[in-house]
């Protein structure tokens, strides 16, 4: 069955917006990847400052595949903003533009990992 890879990563409310339309200029670019299921960025409603950064994958070595190819290139200086995924590490959020790179909106990041033991979909209407 799948895994889940959760990356919880601290925002300052500050940096909520910057953090928000990074994720938004790098829309579209995990969902070719090999295994890729999905992707979700939870922004906090109340009680904490952790945006949480949701992907699903059909096995760990799809997502460590992704994580050793387009996500680590993103991050060295490759990528139009930081942190697309759930392994985004110190500077998920970051980003990276012509010139200087921008200063990281998260100033933590923790990886949760998780095997998808049971799930459910709504039934189709008819």
């Amino acid at each position: 069955m799948s895994i889940v890879k959760i990356n919880a990563l601290t925002v300052p409310a500050e940096q909520r917006e910057v953090l928000e339309q990074r994720f938004a200029s790098r829309a579209g670019t995990v969902e070719g990847s090999d295994g890729f299921e999905w992707f979700e960025l939870l922004r906090p409603v109340e009680g904490t400052d952790q945006y949480l950064v949701y992907t699903r994958w059909r096995s760990e070595e799809d997502f460590q595949a992704w994580m050793e190819g387009p996500m680590k290139a993103a991050h060295q200086g490759g990528g139009a903003g930081g942190g697309a995924g759930a392994g985004g590490g110190s500077d998920a959020g970051s980003g990276a533009g012509s010139g200087e790179r921008p200063k990281p909106a998260a100033s933590g990041s923790t990886v949760w990992s998780f095997e998808v033991v049971q799930q459910a979909a709504p039934k189709p209407q008819g």
